[in-house]
């Protein structure tokens, strides 16, 4: 997908949508100029960008609720934080 394609798919979203989001297609009309470099780069690189932030949020929240907590007596203790971490976060991508 390149700009142009991307651009008329914002308008069919816009045709779609934006009498239930106007706020959010505004946003992402008026920030198009800041949106827009990111179709000059290949797919694959996009692939890249687009997945590796959703793993930075996803150790940043780690670090958050690890930074309290030095030392844990086991590994499979802090597997099961973790893992209960990772439960809170999934709920909060599936929110509104």
């Amino acid at each position: 997908m390149n700009e142009e394609i991307a651009l008329e798919k914002l308008y069919e979203l816009k045709e779609k949508w934006g009498k239930e989001y106007p706020f959010a297609i505004r946003s992402w009309e008026n920030n198009w100029d800041v949106i827009s470099p990111f179709f000059k780069f290949p797919e694959e690189i996009r692939k890249i960008i687009y997945t590796t932030n959703i793993i930075e949020g996803l150790h940043r929240q780690f670090r958050k609720v690890t930074k309290t907590k030095t030392i844990f007596p086991t590994d499979s203790s802090l597997e099961r934080f973790l893992y209960l971490a990772s439960m809170n976060v999934v709920k909060k991508w599936t929110q509104r």
